[in-house]
């Protein structure tokens, strides 16, 4: 399929065909979903704990006698009924993470990517260059071309002046293109690439 190519003050300069492999694949929920949880139980810490018998300090002596008190018998002040004891089966650190295949990763990129161009939320700029690191500049054009949440995904390195000039604009993240993920697609409302980032993108899913 051929797409528009457009520079950031929105003239076009020619057209891009796009991979129908990469660019034009059937919607996929099933894989989405399956890629999302991926990428989130990894960003998860796992750092939550609690204390188990063993952590708790303390003396490790009988509280009391084991007969004659009348009440039951107890061998630890650890143990997690008595006060102060430790947490049976509490949380411990951990990681969340699980494997998933990596045609399945691959698909679910895929799949994102063509759910933006299907949706008409994808954009191809010529580049994203920025002669300042100024962001009032960057966000004039934003909302000249009406960009109000937007991923730029850029080549193998992000321009440092266009990094800086979207950074502090809110709903607008910048990536190189190794950093593109299916999470941060699906959570922008318009999907933007670079030439670069289609030619380097369409090599590493096909």
């Amino acid at each position: 399929m051929k797409v528009n190519v457009v520079t950031l003050e929105n003239k076009v300069t020619g057209e891009l065909e796009l991979k129908d492999s990469v660019f034009g694949l059937p919607s996929r929920p099933d894989i989405l979903h399956q890629v999302v949880r991926w990428q989130q139980a990894r960003k998860q810490q796992g750092t939550h704990k609690t204390k188990d018998v063993s952590d708790v300090r303390g003396s490790g002596a009988k509280p009391f006698r084991q007969k004659g008190t009348g009440r039951a018998r107890q061998g630890s002040r650890h143990a997690p009924q008595m006060r102060g004891g430790g947490v049976a089966f509490g949380p411990q650190v951990r990681s969340h993470a699980f494997s998933l295949n990596k045609k399945v990763r691959l698909l679910g990129l895929r799949t994102a990517l063509s759910d933006k161009q299907r949706e008409g939320k994808l954009l191809i700029l010529e580049n994203a260059v920025l002669k300042k690191g100024k962001t009032v500049e960057l966000a004039k054009t934003a909302v000249k071309n009406g960009w109000t949440s937007a991923l730029v995904i850029d080549g193998a390195e992000v321009d440092a002046n266009f990094a800086r000039a979207a950074r502090n604009l809110p709903r607008f993240d910048v990536l190189p293109q190794q950093g593109a993920n299916v999470v941060d697609i699906l959570r922008c409302d318009l999907l933007v690439l670079t030439k670069a980032a289609v030619k380097q993108l369409e090599a590493r899913l096909t």
